[in-house]
């Protein structure tokens, strides 16, 4: 109920009458039953656009550090992921990252809707990079379909370390669900999920035509900050 009345009648009016994103594919996500929509990530507002465009309710993981702040800001940060239908993940890895996994496949169980971005964080520079096999195996495990997302113009909008966004439009494409049944079986198999999500990411590529770099985002904005010591 909070999370209908913050999409219907407080966040998405408001929200979607100052941006008047545009959007194409709606129709290719289903209306019912488990799906993942696998999305680049170009700024912190993806989250925000992705789940007010889409009539079902979008699910995504986010970190678990934006439900535990303190004071008033906290206290914001928490309400406003809540009502956007965002859950709380330790990124830490190791078992932290199977529990993450294995609430995604609750959720795509109970036939939901999953969000999920392969690269793993928000794109430095608006170029795409390497996806994370995670998605493949979430993809396997739940027998279900992953449609790539594609955010567009979302980083003109809010660059990465700004607070406030810009008012401008930006879009959303929703591209053909994809079908790794032929994989059934195989997500133990790293160089099925490997190949897997270079598929999922080569649709991502083709749908927000970014420049595709081949190596992880992380590793980008690691070697950024080392520089910048």
């Amino acid at each position: 109920m909070f999370y209908w009345f913050m999409k219907n009648i407080v966040i998405g009016p408001l929200v979607l009458g100052i941006f008047r994103p545009w959007v194409v594919g709606l129709g290719n996500i289903p209306k019912e039953g488990g799906v993942i929509l696998a999305s680049n990530h170009l700024s912190f507002i993806d989250s925000v656009f992705l789940p007010l465009v889409v009539s079902r309710r979008v699910v995504f993981l986010a970190k678990s550090e934006y439900f535990t702040g303190k004071g008033l800001k906290g206290w914001a940060t928490r309400q406003f992921f809540k009502a956007t239908g965002q859950l709380p993940i330790d990124r830490s890895g190791g078992k932290a990252s199977e529990d993450s996994l294995n609430t995604g496949l609750r959720v795509l169980a109970g036939g939901g809707v999953l969000g999920i971005y392969p690269e793993g964080t928000r794109s430095p520079d608006a170029k795409m990079y390497r996806g994370r096999t995670g998605v493949a195996r979430m993809v396997l495990e739940a027998g279900v379909p992953v449609i790539p997302v594609a955010m567009i113009d979302t980083e003109k909008a809010m660059p990465t370390g700004t607070r406030i966004p810009k008012v401008r439009r930006i879009g959303v494409v929703i591209g053909t669900p994809l079908d790794f049944s032929r994989f059934d079986g195989m997500e133990g198999d790293r160089f099925v999920l490997r190949s897997i999500t270079d598929e999922l990411m080569y649709e991502l590529q083709r749908l927000s035509t970014q420049e595709y770099v081949d190596v992880y985002a992380t590793s980008v904005k690691e070697k950024r900050a080392s520089l910048s010591r």
